[in-house]
C-alpha cells in the first residue's frame, strides 16, 4: 500500500493534476513492484515552502510503503518522482526532497483495519 504525498508552493491552478497523479501512481507502481491498485497519491499545492533561502518553485515528498524499499529502488523513485516534477510542475530536481518510509503492516490502516 504505497503512498506518495507531495507537496510543492508552485500553483496547481491550470495544472492537469490528473495527468501527474496518473504519472506518479504508475512509475511508484512499477519501481516498487506493487499493483496501482493499491499505490496513493497525494498532491498539495501552493504550500508555503522555502528552500535554500528562496520561495522558487520546490517541492517536498514523502512515500510510505510496506516493503519493497530498498537504497537502489529509492534512488529510482527519487529520480523518477523528480522528473515528473521537473516536467509538470518546472520544480528543478536541485529543489526536491524526498523521504522514504519502509513500515510493518500493522502500522498502516485501511478498510477498518490494519494490514
Amino acid at each position: 500500500m504505497p503512498c506518495l504525498n507531495l507537496s510543492t508552493n508552485v500553483s496547481l491552478d491550470n495544472v492537469d493534476t490528473s495527468s501527474i497523479l496518473s504519472e506518479a501512481t504508475s512509475t511508484v507502481a512499477s519501481i516498487i513492484g506493487k499493483p496501482e491498485a493499491y499505490v496513493m497519491v497525494v498532491l498539495k499545492g501552493s504550500v508555503p515552502i522555502a528552500f535554500g533561502g528562496t520561495v522558487d518553485p520546490a517541492a517536498y515528498g514523502e512515500l510510505v510503503s510496506i516493503g519493497g524499499l530498498t537504497p537502489d529502488v529509492n534512488k529510482k523513485l527519487s529520480a523518477a518522482i523528480s522528473a515528473i516534477l521537473e516536467k509538470k510542475l518546472s520544480v528543478p530536481k536541485s529543489r526536491f526532497f524526498i523521504k522514504f518510509y519502509d513500515t510493518k503492516g500493522s502500522n498502516f490502516g485501511w478498510n477498518g483495519s490494519t494490514f
